[in-house]
Parts: structure tokens; C-alpha cells; sequence
């Protein structure tokens, strides 16, 4: 099976004044992904205020970190990995400690109505939180790039798996780092990934930049995705960073089977796979719908 590459962004995007969850999911199932112009736009000055403290914190926070096998981690929960040369420090911000437990405007964000109405006309009634919220900063004159990629690269599921839903915090265009996705490729199952310099992606060569399609947006626009959809985004070669916050949702009964970060601890965690079960501590907030007692 092949991804459709004559999809362009118009295909795939509805706006947030005026759309029917119904269509709006049935475009997700085609193409494994939805763009939702202005949906957050509410949220983002909150956001946009508490990711920038978050990341000053983080950088203050530097000379504490610690070395992990995916970088750098400050206390705070903050990920950097290694700046592009000439960059002021010789660590940059990837993945930002910043969650639901300590943003009121994230946590906001992910009880939103229209999203969690799209979400279940997705998934079905009953729906939680996967995660406490992520969100990724593209530091100025370099920033990371992320290699296309499946987020079940990281977290594969039992059944249909999360649907991301990213939201631009800034105007986000080609220079400074738009998300590309592959329309259709979420129908490809799971592909192999190996390890980049942004931890698991696909390999460059059967996957180059051009199978992509760009997503350029304004500040709280949003791209829903499926587990499955290989995504990614380029350097951000602007003066200033270009944060992006993720909310993720899935069914009350899903979980995650194989976790990951890198080919070698992926590979140890496929062969207990078999063994994965959904625990109550692995249940995510209830953000739509009842959860029926279980003896799990």
C-alpha cells in the first residue's frame, strides 16, 4: 500500500467557527490526519506565557542536568540535546518540562469541547487522556530538527492508539520548523524506525522530506494526527523559538504494549509485548463519557 502524494492542505483542513465533528473525523480516518484552523487560538496566550517561563527555568536549571540515554535532563523535567555549532550554549531545549500539573492553560487546553467532540467521533464515547501533556521548543538559529516519524515508534497501542493533537503556539511557516505529515500513511502499519539524532525515526533515504506535506499555520491552529501517521518538522532557522504544545487522547481501554526511545530498548520491550495488560495505573484523566468499574 502507498500514500496518496497529490493530497494537498486543503483536503484536510476545517475551521474551527464553522465544521461537523462527523466530517472532520471522517477526514482523520481517510488520511490519518486533520488540520483545525484556529481551534486553540482561546488558549494561546496562556500557553505562550507559561511555556516561555518554563523554558527560562529550564535553561537556569542547566548546569543541574543529568545525562539520559535520549540527552540532557534538567530537574524540572526538561530534555535538551546537543546545540548546532556556534549556538551560545552547547545544549538546546527539545522536549519542555512543562505539563498538566503545572499549567492551568495546558491542562485547559485538553478539555476543550469542539476538540474532545472531533476526538469522539474518532475514538467513541469514553475517552482519556493519554500523558500529561507535551510540548516540543524549536530553540532560534538551528533548533532541532525531528526525522519523520510514527509516534507508535514510541508508544504503540493495543488498539486504535492516541490521537495526537498538536497546536502551534506561534505563526508557524517553512523557516522555523512546520510540522509535515504523510497523508494515508497511517494505513501502512507499523514501520521499522532507527536511531536519529532526535532519537527514533524512519530512515532518511525511503523517506525523504518531499514525501511530506508541509502544514504552515497561525498561532492556534491545530494538526490532528494518528499514532500511526509519519510526521515530523525541519530546523527552525528563525531569530526566535517556535514551541508547539500536544494533547493526546485515546479510548478507556487502550494501552501502550511496546515503549521507546531508541532501536535497542524498543527492541527489548517488543519481546514483553505479549505480556502488556491495561492496570488502573495506567489509566489516563476521564475527559469525555463514564468509566465502568473493573477488576483490573
Amino acid at each position: 500500500m502507498t500514500t496518496d502524494s497529490t493530497v494537498i492542505v486543503e483536503d484536510i483542513e476545517v475551521f474551527a467557527d464553522d465544521f461537523a465533528p462527523q466530517h472532520a473525523a471522517a477526514i482523520f480516518k481517510e488520511y490519518g490526519a486533520l488540520v483545525v484552523r484556529g481551534l486553540m487560538k482561546e488558549y494561546i496566550a496562556g500557553i505562550h506565557r507559561d511555556i516561555e517561563a518554563a523554558a527560562t527555568e529550564s535553561i537556569a536549571l542547566l548546569d543541574r542536568a543529568e545525562k539520559i540515554v535520549e540527552g540532557w535532563r534538567t530537574p524540572n523535567g526538561t530534555l535538551f540535546l546537543p546545540a548546532p555549532p556556534g549556538y551560545p550554549r552547547d545544549k538546546q531545549i527539545m522536549v519542555l518540562g512543562i505539563s498538566y500539573h503545572t499549567s492551568t492553560a495546558f491542562f485547559r487546553s485538553a478539555l476543550d469541547g469542539r476538540t474532545l467532540d472531533i476526538v469522539e467521533a474518532i475514538l467513541g464515547p469514553n475517552i482519556e487522556l493519554f500523558g500529561n501533556g507535551q510540548s516540543l521548543y524549536k530553540e532560534p538559529v538551528g533548533g532541532h530538527p525531528k526525522h519523520l516519524h510514527q509516534d507508535s515508534a514510541y508508544f504503540e497501542h493495543h488498539y486504535e492508539g492516541p490521537v495526537g493533537v498538536l497546536s502551534y503556539v506561534v505563526d508557524t511557516d517553512l523557516v522555523n520548523g512546520a510540522l509535515h505529515v504523510v497523508p494515508g500513511s497511517h494505513r501502512l502499519g507499523q514501520l521499522k524506525h532507527t536511531d536519529t539524532f532526535s532519537h527514533l525515526g524512519l530512515d532518511a533515504h525511503e523517506w525523504p522530506w518531499e514525501r511530506a506535506l508541509p502544514i504552515v499555520g497561525k498561532a492556534g491552529d491545530s494538526i490532528f494526527f494518528h499514532v500511526k501517521t509519519v510526521h515530523g518538522s525541519k530546523q527552525n532557522h528563525s531569530e526566535h523559538p517556535r514551541p508547539v504544545f500536544i494533547n493526546r487522547y485515546r479510548r478507556i481501554d487502550d494501552y501502550v504494549v511496546v515503549g521507546a526511545t531508541t532501536t535497542a530498548n524498543r527492541a527489548e520491550a517488543e519481546k514483553r509485548a505479549a505480556e502488556a495488560r491495561k492496570t488502573n495505573e495506567q489509566r489516563g484523566l476521564m475527559v469525555r463519557g463514564f468509566r465502568p468499574y473493573s477488576e483490573a
